[in-house]
């Protein structure tokens, strides 16, 4: 299982806040990409994720969330006996119901075991492997996800990450080297970065995560039993741990440690935001001045609140769990039944260990990766032109709303291909001030146009106006032609008849006259039919005009909106 196969991303809720980016320690763990719609989605670039869940902590939107092992777990336990491993953040996550969660393994035929004891184990290997110097200063590494930063991105800090075992794979160490047992593993842990530890090593096969766990009871209806919150003992298959039950919290390394050793130089550190550039700047360090142990939590408040614990414990809750744990472990190191402070305050515990087991048994290998290319100052100054930031001041803005730490940073993750330029708020306003000058432009020369298209319809409207009154004229004049045609078409008919009917008239001259007369009627008539047909044409004129005019008054309309717009 890959990274990308743990930490998924569901892009249609992602809304391209950025938060995960923000929250990241992973300079490369996260992709951003606009889409065609113009929504920007950050995707998990697999090969740079630490797993620390950071981002599934932060996302509001429900766009990020991880995958363990918890449903291939319970499909295995049906089949064959299992080994169930308890972290002991169990205790400040399932405060009243821890109990009756391993009960319920029990019942299903598992063989349950502390983890803490692997966590006594794991303090019993720091001091010894210190005392015959087989380790130079140190980086603890019960963390899986500070592991995988150093392996990615400080593989150069790799010979100074301890060698010794987590608690968890102590445990593991014990039960399979030196208790003689191969059931399959599954471990309960509040940790989504495990299940990188468990690749690399080979030695657990299932990380079922407290909140996926829960989720399963709920959906399948399981109740478990409570029990009261101060009854912190347990029968476990073997001996239950000790103080390595304080490990979740804040420097529970070091408390154990200097439990037996005060003098060591101890230097603690937690929290994405604080212990991931303090191990850059560890890196920048002479050895001189390291501490002879670096105690290195992802998680601001330890295992007990990590990323997939589903707890809803507050840091004040879980504190105080923890110093309940730390309190019922000294009392049964100091009494009878724990019994393991011999005479001389000898650490009969350790003295087991002593004889029992081999210090290498519990040493593991990493696996450091190349580390990217850092782009040359050529290949950002481009990546910045691009971005709109032509000087030192805007190369410095560090606004953080790409997510980024930097600018720098931004450019240098451009150049990489894990953002883009369009993702930069400076560089997004920029093009917005551009366009909305362009826009302004267009608008004062379509304004330009409109008033001058206002002025031509107003002209226009003015010429309309004196073709109507021409219009009218005409039909006036037209009319009374009309009537006077009448009246000489009337008296020229008169006349004809006249000279027709009078005998007394030359016969030729009369005909050449009513000849004259016929011709100068037809005349008339034609003139009374012209007179007619200019009429018509008058009326489709002005029913044109008056079509006209209402597209006028419509176009002037629109230039006036357009105008107010």
């Amino acid at each position: 299982m890959s990274a990308n196969e743990i930490i998924i991303v569901k892009p249609d809720k992602c809304v391209g806040c950025n938060s995960c980016v923000r929250t990241c320690p992973a300079p490369e763990a996260n992709l951003t990409k606009m889409l065609d719609d113009g929504r920007f989605v950050t995707t998990v670039n697999p090969e740079k994720c630490i797993t620390c869940g950071e981002c599934v902590r932060n996302c509001s939107h429900g766009a990020r969330d991880y995958i363990d092992d918890t449903e291939k777990c319970m499909q295995r336990m049906t089949k064959e006996k299992l080994i169930i491993l308890a972290t002991p953040a169990i205790k400040s996550v399932f405060p009243t119901k821890w109990k009756g969660v391993l009960d319920w393994f029990k019942n299903k035929g598992c063989l349950v075991y502390d983890v803490s004891l692997g966590a006594d184990i794991c303090t019993w290997a720091h001091l010894r492997a210190i005392e015959r110097g087989e380790v130079g200063n140190l980086i603890t590494q019960p963390c899986a996800a500070i592991v995988k930063y150093v392996e990615i991105y400080q593989p150069n800090l790799i010979k100074n990450l301890s060698k010794i075992h987590s608690p968890i794979s102590c445990a593991v160490t014990y039960i399979k080297k030196y208790l003689r047992r191969s059931n399959p593993i599954a471990v309960l842990s509040p940790c989504i970065a495990k299940k990188t530890e468990f690749e690399e090593t080979g030695l657990v096969d299932y990380n079922v995560t407290f909140q996926k766990l829960e989720e399963y009871f709920d959906k399948n209806g399981i109740k478990v039993a409570a029990n009261a919150a101060n009854d912190l003992e347990y029968k476990f298959e073997e001996m239950q741990g000790q103080l390595g039950g304080v490990y979740p919290r804040p420097g529970g390394l070091r408390d154990n440690l200097w439990m037996h050793n005060p003098d060591i130089n101890i230097t603690t550190s937690e929290g994405v935001h604080k212990v991931y550039p303090e191990l850059d700047m560890y890196a920048t360090m002479p050895d001189n001045k390291h501490p002879e142990v670096f105690d290195v939590l992802s998680c601001e408040f330890g295992c007990n609140v990590g990323p997939a614990s589903g707890s809803n414990q507050t840091v004040f809750d879980v504190m105080a769990t923890m110093r309940e744990v730390e309190k019922d472990a000294k009392a049964r190191r100091k009494t009878g039944g724990g019994g393991l402070f011999g005479r001389g305050g000898e650490d009969k515990l350790f003295k087991k260990f002593d004889e029992e087991l081999k210090l290498s048994d519990f040493f593991r290998s990493y696996k450091p990766s190349a580390p990217t290319p850092m782009p040359t100052d050529r290949q950002l100054d481009a990546v910045f032109e691009m971005m709109g930031k032509h000087t030192p001041q805007e190369r410095t803005y560090n606004c953080n709303a790409c997510g980024r730490r930097t600018c720098h940073d931004m450019a240098v993750a451009i150049s990489r291909g894990l953002d883009t330029v369009d993702n930069c708020i400076v560089h997004a306003k920029g093009v917005l001030v551009a366009r909305h000058s362009a826009l302004q432009t267009q608008h004062e020369l379509l304004s330009d146009i409109t008033n001058e298209c206002l002025s031509l319809s107003d002209e226009l409207r003015e010429d309309l106006k004196n073709i109507n009154a021409n219009m009218d004229t005409i039909g006036e004049s037209t009319a009374k032609t009309s009537d006077r045609a009448n009246v000489v078409n009337d008296l020229l008919n008169n006349v004809i008849t006249f000279c027709k009917a009078n005998t007394s008239m030359d016969a030729a001259s009369v005909g050449q006259l009513v000849e004259i007369l016929e011709m100068t009627n037809d005349a008339f008539k034609a003139l009374d039919d012209n007179v007619s047909v200019t009429n018509k044409s008058s009326d489709t004129i002005r029913e044109s005009i008056k079509k006209i005019s209402g597209l006028v008054d419509s176009i002037n309309d629109a230039l006036h909106k357009t105008e107010r717009d």
